[in-house]
């Protein structure tokens, strides 16, 4: 008997509804919104953008790089890359020049995918990097991608893929500066969906409110994943509103957001019970959820938000129970390990702590990722002798088995759902004029959950660098999340005995800046 085929893409449409001239996909917002995308619409244009990569020429699992604007048409190319057996690569599209030059030049993609009007520097770019195909995706459902694909055929049998082939590249920022790119597999993306499936409880009659943007791992693989896998449909926002997804709240049953977004929702006075009678689960991640918006939440709504843990190497990890016969959902935790999903507490020499006891998380299952792009020594260095994954994360076991992540062990600043590293950053500020040293910092923020702050000491003898002028040319360099809220210039950083900049003094210092 033929093996199966662990192409994602097959899964996916497998799960489709026999109807497929039911609406998948609602646009609650965009260009000529609203717009109702059918399955076979999902399957066509997919389809047409596949066939349209397989007459490339492109070598088996080709990297194409996508920056784009949230579109449908950007999920059909997501979905035609797995078709093709090809790796897709989410960037996101905050990233500027030096960014996009670096995951370019790492991942060597032989397809990039960006914007119409940043097509000039983008394109640039990549064919100084050797990529041979550069095509253009606008959120109006323009550009050369979709012109090109229209003239293709809109049948395409997926490729036979198997389980642990590569079907994405996800980069996350590293605590030197320099992104790892987290090769993850049909097989880690499938198992991971498969189980959220069985433990959220996905009902026959879902319906997803769909607002994460689909170049990061919450609303990319775990919403849509869980959606199609599901046969669900989606109301699609391409830009979070609270006051629109408010009106839609009676059309859905499932709600994914990060803190942010559950914050802003509360500052809506229209939230209430019956603004959510009909839905069933609201899920947080990607980011601590405060126990005063989990409280809140469940006061003005009637309903308990489930918040759950993942990264963007191993997809989600552990989850709150949906299902009141799997245990209560508990404010300030991040819940049970996944079935499936090995999760332990160690000390420093990686031997496992008991519940109650603070220590560093490392994971094992089938949804861990396949190492770091051409990083085989730091991803040896990610695992332990036994085959765990190290996280990065600090955390704790309650007497249940409940999980709390306690901190972050490598200085990882979570801003609005997004990961920075001050590292990166503070690469950035020590190279402008009258800037001796840097360092930068996350501090509580009431809408964000953490800001990024940067405290500057000038160069001996020079004018100290004027804050607004340091935001103002950070915009031009990196991401807009990564741009510091607040730049302080001091005649000295606080060190200890070793030299070490004490940065827990600086969190300290600047921690009521944002208190309201």
């Amino acid at each position: 008997m033929p093996a199966e085929n662990a192409n994602l893409y097959a899964a996916l449409r497998a799960a489709f509804p026999a109807d497929l001239d039911q609406v998948a996909i609602e646009t609650g917002d965009g260009p000529g919104a609203p717009l109702n995308y059918t399955w076979r619409d999902l399957e066509r244009g997919s389809a047409m953008i596949a066939n349209l990569l397989g007459g490339l020429g492109l070598p088996a699992a080709s990297r194409v790089a996508v920056q784009v604007d949230k579109s449908v048409e950007a999920l059909m190319l997501y979905l035609a890359v797995l078709r093709t057996g090809h790796v897709y690569l989410p960037l996101n599209n905050a990233y500027q020049a030096a960014e996009i030059e670096y995951f370019v030049g790492n991942a060597a993609p032989a397809v990039v995918v960006c914007t119409p009007k940043t097509f000039g520097w983008v394109s640039r770019i990549a064919f100084q990097a050797g990529t041979p195909h550069v095509f253009t995706l606008s959120d109006d459902r323009s550009g050369t991608l979709l012109d090109r694909a229209s003239f293709q055929a809109v049948a395409h049998e997926p490729v036979a893929s198997r389980t642990d082939d590569l079907a994405a590249i996800v980069y996350t920022s590293g605590t030197t500066g320099r992104s790892k790119g987290a090769m993850l597999t049909h097989g880690n993306l499938l198992s991971n969906a498969r189980v959220l499936k069985a433990y959220w409880d996905w009902k026959p009659d879902d319906v997803l409110i769909h607002t994460l943007p689909i170049f990061h791992v919450h609303g990319l693989f775990v919403a849509i994943h869980g959606a199609l896998l599901n046969g669900s449909s989606m109301i699609w926002f391409a830009k979070f509103d609270p006051r629109a997804v408010l009106e839609r709240l009676p059309d859905a049953t499932v709600f994914m957001g990060v803190p942010t977004l559950y914050v802003r929702l509360l500052g809506e006075r229209g939230l209430d019970h019956s603004a959510c009678s009909r839905m069933r689960l609201f899920i947080s991640g990607s980011a601590p959820l405060l126990i005063e918006t989990f409280t809140e939440w469940q006061q003005r709504t009637g309903h308990t938000i489930l918040e759950r843990y993942g990264m963007s190497e191993t997809v989600m990890l552990t989850s709150n129970p949906c299902k009141p016969s799997d245990g209560e959902r508990r404010g300030g935790t991040v819940g049970l390990p996944l079935p499936g999903v090995g999760v332990r507490i160690v000390d420093e020499r990686d031997l496992p702590l008991p519940a109650g006891e603070i220590g560093s998380i490392q994971v094992q299952g089938p949804n861990v990722f396949k190492g770091y792009w051409r990083m085989p020594e730091r991803t040896a260095d990610e695992f332990t002798d036994d085959a765990w994954f190290k996280t990065g994360d600090v955390g704790r076991f309650d007497a249940d088995g409940y999980l709390s992540i306690v901190g972050r062990s490598k200085d990882l600043i979570i801003t609005g759902g997004y990961n920075v590293y001050p590292a990166e950053i503070e690469g950035v500020l020590n190279e402008m004029p009258g800037v001796a040293e840097s360092a930068v910092i996350g501090v509580p923020h009431p809408d964000f959950g953490e800001a990024v702050v940067a405290v500057l000491v000038a160069r001996p003898g020079m004018s100290a660098p004027e804050p607004a002028a340091v935001i103002a040319a950070l915009k031009g360099r990196i991401a807009n999340f990564k741009v510091p809220k607040q730049v302080f210039v001091e005649t000295d950083l606080p060190r200890n005995a070793m030299g070490k900049v004490q940065k827990n003094l600086l969190r300290t210092k600047h921690q009521g800046l944002f208190a309201v």
